[in-house]
């Protein structure tokens, strides 16, 4: 595992945990000489992680769509940026640039980023483990959702464990680094 996408709030919600856990994971990543994907904003938890990883001497690559630049202010000082037309083009780019993925605490975009790449290795589009950084329980619902979803037959068997879910960074990236996703491949992509 060299490089790993963090999907995250443009904002930095009402909890200072938030802003704490989205340097310490920055810290982190540096520290195990990771790199860092992301949506190549200056601003939200998505800034606070990445300025962590500058501080600490790592590398992170950015990709933001052109409509976005205006609004979520671009990051200046990063390793590398790409800039896409589209938030299509953007995901695609994030997923091909990276190597496993985490969620940070956020709003619609990061519950549709994590989503999509849990659902893109649950059919065997990629076989890159995903992980919650859950903070103060913030994913506990969808936790509990998926859960749901399993008991009722809406997601087979040992699918529901695809998804790793800790609370202190360091445990869920060796957690990340470990995994292996279930055999059985339902779809894939020629």
């Amino acid at each position: 595992m060299k490089r790993i996408c963090v999907f995250s709030g443009s904002s930095l919600g009402k909890q200072q945990t938030y802003i704490d856990l989205a340097k310490l994971l920055g810290t982190v990543i540096a520290e195990n000489k990771l790199e860092l994907v992301y949506g190549g904003a200056k601003v939200g938890l998505m800034g606070i992680t990445a300025d962590s990883v500058l501080e600490n001497h790592g590398t992170v690559i950015g990709v933001i769509p052109k409509g976005l630049s205006r609004v979520e202010v671009v990051h200046q000082n990063l390793t590398e940026l790409y800039e896409v037309a589209t938030m299509h083009e953007r995901k695609a780019k994030m997923t091909e640039l990276s190597d496993a993925f985490i969620a940070l605490p956020g709003g619609y975009g990061t519950f549709e980023e994590i989503m999509e790449v849990v659902c893109w290795g649950y059919l065997g589009i990629h076989r890159k483990p995903i992980g919650l950084l859950n903070i103060n329980g913030f994913y506990d619902p969808l936790i509990e959702m998926i859960a749901r979803g399993a008991k009722d037959g809406f997601i087979r068997e040992n699918y529901e464990r695809i998804l790793l879910i800790e609370e202190d960074p360091q445990v869920l990236i060796e957690k990340l680094k470990v995994f292996t996703f279930p055999e059985k491949v339902f779809w894939k992509e020629q």
